[in-house]
């Protein structure tokens, strides 16, 4: 046999024996990693040089394929391990960590990490690490674009870079860089980790020491990338189905407490309806109210009157002042809750939680005043105040509708009172007998007049406030108070407080003793010549008034143009003079025409009134003094006087009857 080539000519090994060869070869052939001579052996069973080139090169290539064989086998058995324990575990971080050391064990890498990847910035972050040494490493986000891990995510797709420094210049980032660079990575590898199309993250191997990756790598990382695919999708499915689950939960809550404020909104609404159905008053409503929300409730009419109140501590919060709440925070929540018709709550911590204004059309009638319970209001809860307060509008306007009835009764019953048919008057009296009003005690008359737009409204205010029992209505353009003696010592309170609630003029006016009804006209008298005089919030009484009532029964204008006509001349001489003519024939007037006296009660010297009488017969002309003339001169300085002295007393200066 020749020589195999190759083999070294100067020193020749002794033939081996053909069951040592044969040894040998066996061993070459089931052993990757040995060190057997197999040129030598081959050449030892007498076989001919190209004969053992060709049979040395099949078992090289066996050798090469038994180890891919048995590195596969490995592979597939570490895969294998993984899918069970994908299957068993459910621990989805615990599996993370066991994919990656199993990569890194297998790929013998000195650094191996898994990014997850975030569709919404389109970064990666590090989620788990074997192998590092730097802290900022495992703190590492990928911002968009940048570093092999975007690579990899743009093209779906397994990247290795054999130097990382000499990677493609625009994906490098300083904070990538400074990462490498502190874990002294050389050579890396990255494969996505997928679901369907959608990128979940990338997986990673990494040597400090320059080494170029296989397409063997590639599969088996991208194998382990699934693995962990899997994982990822599993546990985005598993926070989606707790958080649909936690929000199920948690509208099912929301549904339940509905469902319970719903109820219990019915609830009160069935009562509150029932309670205006059999005649339940305000008390019902504050009472229900306070009963289901668990707090004080007050309720108060427009001009701050309490109508009810349940609970304690809400005792003075409805009180108003001037028909408004005296707090300004108050003020400002009725005020929006009237715009509104919605329940307005206060922040500002003191008694009342929240208001809620009720109303007919724009009328403001009243308000709801919530104190502060144990539960904050949920919107059903307000829905229910809002509800109880249209139950409250309709209680107020349902009374008002009761009491214009009965306004109106008691309008007619004073109307056949005032008669003078006396049988009207009887039978005025035994129908209020039939009411319960026995009216044959109201020997006491008040009348006033308001202005015609208050009049209704001025017989409800006076109705609330005249003295119990009375008859109060309106009647030939009166608000008339009939009522028992006693009347008369109240009546300028009254009058004066019901100038104050309608915020207007209130002329009272009381006749003297005796029959209403013989009085009357009296009072119809007294009040046009007031009306004439222009005298309009004050109290009167005829008696004072009997003379000029007698003789003027003129309106407004009718007065001031006999006024105007009899002294206007002596006023504007007066004041274009600076003279004192009208003193002085008042003066003489009062003292029966005599100069004498005039000049007495003026403290002037006789001569000086006699003057004076000779300007104002230049002035009134020179036969005023005559009896026709001086009728209507005299009867007009004395109702000019009135006039001023009414006025004064009207302005509070001072009051008193005629001279």
């Amino acid at each position: 046999m020749g020589d195999v080539p190759g083999a070294e000519p100067s020193r020749r090994e002794p033939p081996l024996p053909p069951e040592a060869a044969v040894s040998l070869l066996v061993s070459a052939v089931t052993d990757p990693e040995s060190a057997a001579d197999v040129p030598g052996a081959l050449t030892a069973l007498g076989l001919d040089g190209g004969t053992v080139r060709d049979l040395a090169e099949r078992i090289t290539g066996s050798r090469r394929e038994l180890a891919r064989l048995r590195r596969r086998e490995h592979e597939l058995g570490a895969l294998f391990s993984s899918a069970r324990e994908l299957a068993a575990e459910r621990d989805g971080d615990l599996l993370l960590e066991k994919i990656v050391d199993r990569a890194h064990q297998m790929m013998g890498s000195d650094l191996t990490y898994l990014s997850e990847y975030d569709p919404r910035t389109r970064e990666l972050f590090v989620r788990t690490t074997v192998g590092s040494v730097s802290p900022g490493f495992r703190a590492l986000r990928v911002p968009p674009g940048k570093g092999l891990a975007s690579l990899v995510v743009e093209q779906r797709s397994g990247r290795s870079v054999l130097r990382y420094p000499e990677f493609e210049s625009g994906r490098h980032e300083a904070g990538i860089d400074a990462a490498v660079a502190d874990e002294g990575i050389v050579s890396m590898l990255g494969v996505p980790m997928l679901a369907d199309d959608e990128v979940l993250g990338v997986l990673f191997v990494a040597t400090r020491e320059e080494h170029a990756f296989t397409p063997e790598d590639t599969a088996l990382l991208t194998a382990l990338a699934d693995h962990a695919s899997v994982v990822l999708q599993t546990a985005r499915t598993l926070r989606s189905l707790q958080r649909a689950e936690d929000e199920s939960r948690r509208a099912l809550s929301r549904l339940t407490e509905h469902l319970i404020q719903r109820d219990r909104a019915h609830a009160v609404h069935r009562k509150l309806v029932e309670a205006v159905l059999t005649g339940g008053d305000f008390g019902t409503v504050a009472a229900t109210l306070s009963d289901e929300l668990a707090r004080p409730v007050a309720l108060s009419d427009r001009a701050g009157n309490p109508l009810a109140e349940a609970g304690n501590g809400l005792a003075r919060v409805g009180a108003l002042e001037d028909g408004v709440p005296g707090d300004e925070a108050l003020l400002r929540a009725v005020r929006r809750s009237a715009e509104s018709g919605r329940l307005v709550q206060l922040e500002d911590g003191g008694p009342v939680d929240g208001v809620v204004a009720f109303a007919a059309g724009e009328r403001h009638l009243g308000t709801v005043f919530l104190g502060r319970g144990g539960f904050a209001l949920s919107d059903v809860d307000a829905r229910t105040v809002e509800r109880a307060a249209q139950v409250c509008a309709l209680l107020l306007l349902s009374q008002e509708a009761v009491a214009e009835t009965e306004y109106r009764v008691h309008g007619e019953l004073i109307a056949d009172l005032l008669s003078p048919d006396a049988e009207r008057r009887r039978d005025a009296l035994a129908r209020g007998r039939q009411r319960g009003t026995d009216a044959a005690d109201f020997t006491s008359l008040l009348a006033l007049s308001v202005p015609a737009g208050q009049r209704g409204r001025a017989v409800r205010l006076a109705a609330k406030s005249a003295p119990v029992p009375s008859l109060v209505g309106e009647h030939q353009g009166l608000v008339v108070v009939l009522g028992r003696p006693g009347l008369e010592e109240r009546a300028e309170e009254f009058r004066r407080g019901l100038a104050h609630h309608l915020e207007d003029t209130v002329l009272g006016v009381l006749p003297g003793r005796g029959e209403p009804s013989a009085r009357f006209p009296l009072v119809k008298k007294t009040v046009r010549l007031m009306e004439a005089l222009g005298v309009s919030d004050t109290l009167v009484e005829t008696s004072d008034y009997v003379p000029y009532a007698a003789v003027f029964d003129a309106d407004a204008p009718a007065m001031e143009d006999f006024l105007r006509r009899t002294l206007g001349e002596v006023k504007r001489y007066d004041a274009e003079r600076n003279t004192e003519l009208l003193r002085t024939l008042r003066a003489y007037v009062h003292h029966g025409a005599s100069p004498t006296r005039a000049a007495r009660s003026l403290n002037f010297h006789v001569n000086t009134v006699l003057q004076r009488l000779e300007r104002l017969d230049r002035v009134l002309g020179a036969g005023w003094r005559g009896d026709e003339d001086y009728f209507r001169i005299s009867l007009a300085v004395r109702m000019d006087e009135l006039r001023e002295r009414l006025l004064g007393a009207a302005r509070g200066e001072g009051h008193g009857g005629a001279s």
